[in-house]
């Protein structure tokens, strides 16, 4: 008898692949990020620009910093995104007044102009993934959940 004949050994089926949270996450990551891009085409935007516009047209402006730990990215990724959305003329870049180190980041009116047209992504988002609107909250607020868990436990 060979191995691939012999019974699994004891925890076999937690290590299936179609078994891991992890895998399920990334599969879903993917979808929607491929699912975005059309979408955010029409914009101009690539998905990480998509994300700190988002930030922003929430509040501004924001420090370079403070976008960093919103988003979880570090200022080697965030600086080319910046400089991108301000080649593009969506935002600008100013030190503060009150602490040159600090970098603030604000929307231009074009960046400003550019969430009426994005305001319908999120629902066509709702609509490509076939969930309720209560079942895409229930969904955020699990991997909320999970994220701040995971992050605690390191």
């Amino acid at each position: 008898m060979t191995t691939t004949e012999s019974t699994p050994a004891p925890g076999a089926e937690a290590l299936r692949l179609n078994r891991q949270v992890c895998f399920a996450m990334y599969s879903a990551s993917r979808a929607a990020t491929a699912s975005y891009r059309p979408m955010l085409e029409e914009l101009g935007l690539t998905y990480p620009q998509y994300l700190v516009m988002l930030v922003l047209w929430e509040d501004q402006p924001r420090g370079v910093r403070e976008l960093g730990e919103e988003l979880g990215l570090d200022s080697g990724t965030l600086s080319p995104l910046l400089k991108r959305l301000e080649a593009l003329g969506l935002v600008r870049r100013h030190r503060s007044a009150e602490d040159e180190r600090r970098v603030e980041i604000f929307l231009t009116d074009a960046g400003a102009a550019l969430s009426a047209k994005a305001a319908g992504i999120p629902q066509q988002l709702a609509d490509a993934a076939g969930l309720s609107p209560t079942e895409l909250d229930q969904l955020r607020e699990t991997l909320g959940r999970l994220a701040a868990a995971l992050q605690a436990s390191r």
